[in-house]
């Protein structure tokens, strides 16, 4: 169930999107936390923004400011055909992007061709705050994921899984490597979830509230979450690279037959065997 403030987020952003001028906008879709229903005190409002031609950033800028928001800014890459405002209105941090009608097109197509990143469970729970059927259309094709995608990503999560020999995963384990084997279980970690939300089928979203988004999934590892967290917060290296190796064993041996795959399962079993044997010794 919606929170207070979760309503009162949902409202806020309506009045943004009302105060964007029709002959320009035809599509505003609330994305996010907001959309779900599980804001927060230190939630923002991120909507997306169509327009019925491409917007310099300026244009934005004017857009923005004429609906309420300041202290206005962008981020991320400038150039191509997406714009990003960030700003406030009544003290709430709001991010918009925009997108001309072609380009949102196109980036659904992209999505369905294989398109790594969260915007396609973005659209799949936005909540229309303006719309030409635009967002009904995107969520009909976004509602089913195509089996040779989730194959496609299982197979390129698992790739770097192998290629050297498992003893080799005790250099991330030496004393002054802390960064680097930061990194890898960050990675495994990101991968996991990749291969865990294409065996259910499901576009993956952003890593926030991690557990609450695993929760529902059919086909995972035990205590995914819980492992992922202890992992990235055990201070002992050997443990910490162990509780990930045995995730991401965990988690491949659920997959379907597949080369990489299969050759990441025997990798990953000497893997856990080499990192157990050490702690045993200890």
């Amino acid at each position: 169930m919606a929170t207070a403030r979760n309503e009162d987020l949902r409202t806020l952003a309506q009045r943004v999107a009302d105060g964007l001028p029709a002959e320009l906008v035809d599509e505003v879709v609330l994305t996010g936390s907001v959309s779900r229903g599980m804001a927060d005190e230190v939630s923002d409002i991120e909507m997306l923004v169509v327009t019925r031609e491409p917007l310099e950033l300026e244009d934005c800028f004017g857009l923005a400011r004429a609906a309420g928001l300041d202290g206005l800014g962008s981020w991320g890459v400038q150039g191509g055909p997406t714009r990003r405002v960030s700003g406030y209105r009544e003290r709430v941090p709001l991010e918009l992007i925009w997108w001309p009608r072609d380009y949102a097109e196109e980036q659904i197509d992209a999505l369905l061709a294989g398109a790594a990143h969260s915007t396609a469970d973005a659209l799949a729970h936005g909540i229309s705050l303006r719309t030409s059927g635009r967002l009904a259309a995107w969520q009909e094709r976004l509602r089913v994921y195509p089996p040779d995608l989730a194959a496609a990503q299982i197979e390129e999560a698992a790739l770097p899984w192998g290629g050297f020999t498992p003893a080799g995963l005790l250099t991330l384990i030496r004393g002054g490597e802390r960064l680097a084997l930061t990194e890898w279980i960050l990675d495994g970690a990101i991968r996991v979830l990749t291969i865990v939300f294409a065996l259910n089928r499901v576009w993956q979203p952003t890593t926030k509230r991690v557990a609450v988004r695993v929760a529902p999934l059919r086909v995972k590892p035990d205590r995914l979450a819980e492992r992922i967290e202890e992992a990235l917060t055990e201070s002992d290296p050997r443990r910490a690279l162990r509780v990930m190796t045995e995730l991401q064993l965990d988690t491949v041996l659920l997959t379907p037959s597949g080369p990489n795959g299969e050759r990441a399962r025997i990798w990953l079993a000497e893997g856990v065997s080499i990192l157990r044997s050490g702690e045993s010794r200890d």
